[in-house]
């Protein structure tokens, strides 16, 4: 995970006297790299890996979030709350889970379906369930009242997976060739840099043709 706890620190500890120490070691070292973390970032014991064979590591993020210094928000994954004044504890970006996620298991993730379209702004609700493509096993997290559904796919679906490119391609699936027309045409050109627009132009061979064919339109000039 680029900004997750597990990288902002990441010297390893070594134990000097015994086992006792080295319990205690761990825990100190778990603590001072979560202190660097940044409200609303999303970890896994794997990111605590170097410090720490996995039972005390879990043992260590047990105690810490039963004291509510941490947040377990799904089987396997904590955070550090971020707190509103008036709302309290908010949940984590679904974005952050994602990466969490894919981080945990070496997996690629791709967003799909409405979240897709509704990252590129083409829907303006935000599905409960957030469909991610994967090269993993397909499950189902649910995070507070917030389910991200992983969903296993074929390695040519996800070819384009963290690309913008990736993204497009499947905001339009979702939203289906008759529905897509000149003004989405317009809204997503206007979202893309030049540098997305050459990415959009060379992956276009890699979506379906009628997708490639509305890609190569979002990336040419407006006439």
């Amino acid at each position: 995970m680029r900004t997750s706890p597990a990288t902002a620190n990441p010297r390893k500890l070594t134990s000097t006297s015994g086992k006792g120490a080295r319990k205690s070691g761990i825990d100190a070292a778990i603590r001072a790299r979560l202190q660097q973390a940044t409200p609303g970032q999303v970890f896994s014991p794997g990111d605590f890996a170097d410090l720490g064979g996995r039972p005390a590591v879990d043992k260590v993020l047990s105690r810490l979030a039963a004291s509510g210094q941490i947040r377990r928000i799904a089987r396997g994954l904590y955070d550090v709350p971020r707190e509103h004044a008036l709302l309290g504890p908010l949940l984590p970006a679904a974005q952050d889970i994602a990466r969490a996620l894919a981080d945990k298991g070496s997996l690629r993730l791709q967003p799909s379906g409405a979240y897709a379209a509704n990252l590129l702004g083409l829907t303006e609700q935000v599905p409960m369930k957030l469909a991610f493509l994967t090269d993993g096993a397909s499950r189902v997290v649910q995070v507070g009242n917030q389910a991200i559904l992983l969903k296993h796919t074929t390695p040519r679906n996800m070819v384009t997976a963290g690309r913008i490119s990736g993204l497009v391609i499947q905001a339009l699936r979702h939203l289906k060739q008759d529905n897509v027309d000149s003004q989405t045409i317009t809204r997503l050109r206007a979202r893309m840099t030049i540098d997305d627009k050459k990415v959009l132009l060379a992956d276009a061979q890699l979506a379906p043709a009628w997708i490639g064919e509305v890609m190569r339109h979002i990336a040419s000039e407006e006439r």
